[in-house]
């Protein structure tokens, strides 16, 4: 069973929108994972996502009122097989969080996207509501991108 982490800065918006489009995108495919998301940093740490998220997810089935913000931690970098992180900053800090005995695998969320490779997950953070409806886009793409292309089904 695949264990994968999501990670953006505050982990409000973007992270947890990733775990829950992962999360749906899984239970289609009727796939066994761990998911979990959480920031690099801990301004938002206990709190719940962002209103707009949370309308956003339950618009598209996904219910993440329960989810609270947490920062990454060292052990992180062992329990998960995967780290994926939603922008470059993200990714930098991972890289540089990371212990030396790091056994993750980190990456870009939208390199699992064809055509994408390379670009960060829109941060609706600062603007409208509609900013998540892209974000979500993004982030339902990306997940099943990376089912497709880097998790295995159960046989």
């Amino acid at each position: 069973m695949p264990f994968i982490l999501f990670v953006c800065l505050g982990n409000i918006c973007r992270s947890p929108l990733a775990e829950a489009a992962l999360r749906e995108a899984a239970r289609r495919r009727d796939l066994d994972l761990t998911l979990d998301s959480a920031g690099t940093g801990d301004w938002h740490a206990g709190e719940p996502p962002d209103p707009r998220a949370v309308a956003v997810a339950a618009r598209h089935g996904a219910d993440i009122s329960g989810l609270r913000a947490r920062q990454v931690t060292p052990g992180d970098f062992i329990r998960f097989d995967h780290i994926v992180a939603l922008d470059h900053d993200n990714l930098e800090n991972l890289r540089r969080l990371a212990p030396a005995d790091a056994t993750a695998r980190l990456s870009l969320l939208l390199d699992h996207v064809p055509g994408r490779e390379g670009q960060a997950v829109a941060d609706p953070w600062f603007g409208a509501a509609e900013g998540f409806d892209v974000t979500w886009a993004e982030v339902t793409a990306a997940a099943d991108g990376l089912l497709d292309g880097v998790l295995k089904p159960r046989r």
